[in-house]
């Protein structure tokens, strides 16, 4: 590790404590460090409400999912070697968002299962897209498995139109789910996530040198002996476990996965081994910030912070889609 990564290292995880602690300290309510400290020695205290009920689980939660998310992000731009590619793209998303339509359509006493329901969404989703871009042949391209992905969301999201309109009563609560948000989360409800994108990151984590081969090119990494196929599965099946254990209690939360790899790939030199850890770290402080701007924009009132990463993320996107242009001369 050289020192322009491992002063990175310092940097973003120095922005995660202070990020974390005005996630605590900040909303209709503020409180000062003070306040916090002597709040949390006493539990019949408002600021004991205010951190341990309210502020510490939708921090923590928006910490998971953005490390979640832009972990995934930083893994399917490179497996499929496009740098646009984030996980809406390939139909996690839309395929979360689905099952969680039609559960509210026809199995809404079973509201209690919904990210249950999310969680094997976005899983069987991913699979279908992976079986459609390896059916054929042992050769295996990253633009496949994004075109499969394009070509089943918008399957799946003309679904959740179809049905929208024949049950528009559960529309407001799709909704909700849709923009992602972090509002009714419990510390309860986060631990089976974390243990499944703890254990993905790990994964991931262990194929990171395979990862920087597969950079190389496919004909490439074959020759120097890395089993091309077995390792997009296997990286791709760990990137839908992340991203679909971040959906079931975040929603559908979008842009994290296209933004922060970036941000994590300039500090990386594009080595994997030390752009998953950064894309995490940063996904988290982005997410809380959203979250945080989301709380303070019109407090009492709140926006979610979907909305809020939709505002960062949309005119970051047209900003790639301009620079390729000027790169390559052409869209």
């Amino acid at each position: 590790m050289n020192k322009k990564i491992g002063f990175a290292f310092i940097s973003f995880f120095l922005l995660l404590i202070i990020t974390f602690v005005l996630g605590l300290a900040l909303g209709s309510v503020n409180l000062g460090l003070k306040e916090i400290y002597q709040g949390l020695k006493d539990p019949f205290s408002t600021a004991y409400i205010i951190i341990l009920q309210l502020r510490l689980p939708r921090v923590c939660a928006a910490a998971l999912a953005g490390f979640a998310l832009a972990v995934a992000g930083a893994v399917l731009q490179n497996v499929t070697n496009n740098h646009l590619c984030a996980p809406n793209i390939i139909g996690i998303n839309a395929g979360a968002g689905f099952v969680v339509m039609v559960m509210l359509c026809f199995m809404s006493k079973l509201w209690i299962w919904l990210p249950i329901g999310a969680f094997a969404g976005a899983l069987v989703t991913t699979f279908i897209v992976m079986s459609l871009a390896f059916y054929g042949g042992n050769r295996t391209q990253g633009t496949t498995i994004v075109l499969a992905g394009v070509a089943i969301s918008s399957i799946l999201n003309a679904g959740i139109s179809f049905l929208s309109l024949r049950y528009p009563d559960v529309l407001t609560s799709y909704t909700a789910f849709s923009v992602g948000g972090f509002a009714d989360v419990s510390l309860v409800r986060l631990a089976f996530p974390a243990v499944i994108i703890a254990a993905a990151f790990i994964v991931l984590q262990c194929l990171a040198a395979k990862l920087n081969i597969l950079c190389l090119g496919d004909e490439m990494a074959q020759s120097l002996g890395v089993n091309v196929k077995s390792i997009r599965i296997i990286a791709l099946t760990a990137s839908a476990a992340l991203c679909a254990a971040a959906v079931s209690f975040a929603g559908l939360l979008g842009f994290v996965g296209l933004i922060v790899p970036h941000i994590a790939r300039y500090f990386s030199q594009h080595d994997m081994r030390f752009q998953l850890g950064l894309s995490g770290i940063a996904g988290a402080i982005l997410t809380i910030l959203s979250d945080l701007g989301g709380r303070l924009l019109f407090a009492p009132s709140e926006l979610p912070a979907g909305i809020i990463m939709a505002l960062i993320g949309a005119p970051f996107f047209l900003y790639l889609l301009i620079s390729r242009r000027h790169r390559y001369g052409r869209m």
